[in-house]
């Protein structure tokens, strides 16, 4: 692993952990789920620089398609269907 990627993933982890804010991401998944949205609209907003069209863009054709394929690996990795 790269050091790039190794940051990548810690800077990964610790956004979750921010996110998940000391909740149980189980029990408490619909309140870890808005706080996620807001935390992606405002990076994809960020990354558009402001502009709503072009951050919908990425995350349809960008983002979304990348969790797929990662999630998918994640299930590959433990043995489960994707």
């Amino acid at each position: 692993m790269s050091e790039e990627h190794r940051e990548d993933s810690n800077r990964a982890f610790r956004a979750a952990m921010e996110i998940i804010g000391g909740r149980d991401p189980v029990t408490e998944m619909p309140a870890v789920m808005v706080t996620l949205e807001h935390a992606v609209a405002t990076v994809l907003l960020a990354a558009a620089d402001r502009d709503p069209r072009i951050a919908a863009c990425l995350m349809s054709e960008g983002l979304a398609p990348r969790m797929d394929d990662r999630l998918a690996m994640v299930a590959t990795k433990q043995g489960g269907a994707s």
